[in-house]
């Protein structure tokens, strides 16, 4: 069974930056892969995707600051976190999944492998 690993959390001042990994443990079919994350007391929340053609998709608190990208074996996803904010503060979930249109959906829910997050803390 594929598992995903995320890593690269921490804790970090307001303006910085982070690097998360996600790793799995075989490239079996990760034609979607993403990134969400939630926050203290709210749901979850989508951040970025990204396919097996190399098309990547954000959502509105990734935009302009998130970069998500893969390794070419796609066994390996990141996102680049820069001009950290206190209201990035939560668990971050990478997710993965054989099919493509659940880039598109973005559901969470719908990801057929998630990881276990990696807890964010963005200080003021």
């Amino acid at each position: 069974q594929v598992q995903l690993m995320e890593s690269g959390g921490g804790s970090v001042a307001a303006g910085g930056s982070l690097t998360l990994t996600c790793e799995t443990s075989a490239d079996y079919q990760n034609y979607c892969m993403g990134w969400f994350r939630q926050a203290p007391g709210k749901g979850r929340e989508g951040l970025a995707n990204i396919a097996i053609d190399g098309s990547t998709r954000y959502q509105e608190p990734a935009k302009g600051r998130f970069t998500i990208s893969r390794a070419d074996n796609r066994t390996s996803l990141y996102l680049q976190m820069n001009k950290l904010i206190p209201e990035d503060t939560g668990v971050y979930y990478c997710a993965s999944d054989p099919r493509v249109r659940i880039c598109f959906e973005n559901k969470y829910d719908d990801f057929g492998r998630r990881g276990q997050g990696t807890q964010v803390t963005v200080s003021s």
